[in-house]
């Protein structure tokens, strides 16, 4: 029997109970089987991106999220769109890991789910293609009207979304089985 694949999941929105981490809740769920994963909850503790303090003295907070990049098979990023664009802790996050590559052929996986999300969507995938996240274009979502499909108990109740979402955990899975091969 082949291990669980440890992932960790990357929360766009800092509200403790938003749309996105009920979503993130219920992928663990479905993909309990095949996915350990671990949510990444201290984006706001990660402090503003200044290319001066990226050398030996950077925080233990940043080199701590860089750690959790590492040892993870895969990066699950689930996030809302604010002002149609990408949320500035999110942002910050990854623009840490630019100098790095801890996203650079590290399989990821985009999930925007917001009223709309379409324009934070497009911005954040360019982001992650430019950092060389493995596949991204073959493993994105973007969920319009989220709210109205995952509910309180972070049950997805919209049966297309459903649909669309497990066919994408499947490509993800499929992606990181590619990469242990190689390996």
């Amino acid at each position: 029997m082949q291990s669980r694949k440890k992932i960790l999941a990357i929360c766009g929105s800092t509200r403790i109970n938003s749309t996105n981490h009920r979503l993130i809740k219920a992928i663990a769920q479905l993909s309990k089987d095949i996915f350990d994963i671990e949510l990444y909850d201290r984006l706001t503790q990660l402090p503003q991106f200044n290319p001066d303090d990226d050398n030996e003295n950077v925080s233990k907070e940043v080199l701590g999220f860089r750690q959790l990049l590492k040892k993870a098979d895969g990066v699950i990023v689930c996030t809302p769109e604010y002002a149609h664009g990408v949320p500035g802790s999110l942002k910050n996050a990854i623009d840490w890991t630019v100098g790095t590559s801890e996203f650079s052929q590290k399989p990821t996986m985009l999930i925007t789910a917001s009223t709309d999300g379409k324009y934070g969507h497009q911005s954040l995938l360019e982001t992650l293609h430019v950092i060389e996240a493995k596949n991204i274009h073959n493993l994105q979502l973007l969920i319009s009207f989220a709210s109205t499909k995952v509910n309180k108990e972070s049950k997805i109740n919209d049966m297309t979304a459903l649909s669309e979402i497990k066919k994408l955990l499947e490509r993800f899975e499929q992606t990181i089985n590619e990469k242990v091969k190689v390996a």
